[in-house]
C-alpha cells in the first residue's frame, strides 16, 4: 500500500465524516426520529443510521471498488463481519445513538480504514461539538487539526474514568457493571458515562480523561477509537490487560500501561461471547 494511496484514503474519510457528519448534527434537532430497536429496547436504530451507512457503503464501493466494508447496520443484517488483510473500511454511521435520539450531543461517526488488519486511519466526528479527531498510523493524532496527547496521570487512584451502563434487568453484566462501578467510585477521581465509545475513547485520547473501560462492544465501536488513542500515546488492551482482541467485545484504554493494568486488575470480568 503506497502512501499516496493511503493520503486518498484518508482525504475521502475526512470528507465522507464532515458530510455525514453535518447530516447527525441536523437530524438530531428534531423531535419524533423514526427508530426500531434490534437486540433490545435499548439498541436502537434510526432511519438516519441506515442513511448514513448506505451513503457511506456505496460512496466506498464506487471509489474503492476492491476495499471490503464492515458496516454496524449492515452487520446487524446480515452482512459478513470479517476483517482480511484486504483494505477494509470499519464503520459506524451513528455511535450513541440513544444519545442522538434524545438530542443529547454526545454522538458521532467513526470511520476506519485497516490494511493487513491494522489501523491505517481513524476518523471520529462530534458534529454537535464540533469536534473532528483524526489519526494517522504513526503520525499522530489530531484534534481540529491539532495534535492532542493522552494525560500525564500516573495513578489509578487520580485517574477519571469513562465506562456505559446499558444491560438487561438480572443479566449477569448488569451485576458486573454495577460492581466495577461501585470499585471505580471508591478507587478512582471519578466515573463518568458519555453513551459513546468512540467519543469516550477520543476523551481518553485529548487527555480529557484518563481511562475507559466497556464490555459488549463491536469492532465498529472501537475501529477509529483504537489508532487514535495509540497515536496520542494511549494504550488499548483487553479488559483483563491483555492484548486486544477485537472481536471479544471488551476494551480497556488508558493513558498509560500502568494505570490500564492497575485498573484491569480490579475489574470483575466478564465474557460477553460466552455469559448471558
Amino acid at each position: 500500500m503506497s502512501a499516496e494511496e493511503l493520503d486518498q484514503y484518508y482525504e475521502t474519510a475526512v470528507a465522507l465524516g464532515m458530510q455525514l457528519g453535518t447530516i447527525i448534527k441536523k437530524t438530531a434537532l428534531l423531535r419524533n426520529k423514526s427508530t426500531s430497536t434490534k437486540l433490545n429496547r435499548t439498541d436502537l436504530v434510526t432511519d438516519t443510521d441506515k442513511q448514513i451507512e448506505q451513503l457511506l457503503i456505496s460512496t466506498i464501493s464506487q471509489e474503492y471498488p476492491n476495499h471490503k466494508v464492515i458496516g454496524e447496520e449492515s452487520t446487524f443484517e446480515g452482512a459478513e463481519c470479517t476483517l482480511t488483510d484486504a483494505p477494509t473500511w470499519i464503520v459506524d454511521p451513528i455511535d450513541g445513538t440513544m444519545n442522538f435520539v434524545h438530542s443529547f450531543p454526545h454522538s458521532c461517526i467513526s470511520i476506519a480504514v485497516f490494511v493487513n488488519k491494522e489501523p491505517e486511519i481513524g476518523i471520529i466526528y462530534n458534529p454537535h461539538l464540533d469536534q473532528f479527531f483524526s489519526a494517522r498510523r504513526g503520525k499522530g493524532a489530531f484534534l481540529n487539526g491539532k495534535s492532542i496527547s493522552v494525560s500525564d496521570t500516573k495513578t489509578m487512584a487520580d485517574a477519571l474514568v469513562l465506562t456505559e451502563s446499558f444491560a438487561r434487568k438480572d443479566s449477569i453484566k448488569e451485576k458486573v457493571i454495577l460492581e466495577n462501578y461501585k470499585m471505580l467510585m471508591r478507587e478512582t477521581h471519578g466515573v463518568r458515562s458519555l453513551g459513546s465509545a468512540a467519543i469516550d475513547m477520543c476523551m481518553v485520547a485529548c487527555g480529557a480523561a484518563d481511562a475507559y473501560y466497556q464490555y459488549k462492544l463491536n469492532i465498529w465501536d472501537i475501529a477509529a477509537g483504537e489508532l487514535i488513542v495509540k497515536e496520542a500515546g494511549g494504550v488499548v488492551l483487553d479488559t483483563d490487560g491483555s492484548p486486544l482482541n477485537r472481536f471479544a467485545m471488551r476494551v480497556l484504554t488508558a493513558n498509560s500501561e500502568e494505570v490500564a493494568q492497575a485498573i484491569a486488575k480490579k475489574l470483575v470480568q466478564y465474557d460477553p461471547i460466552t455469559d448471558q
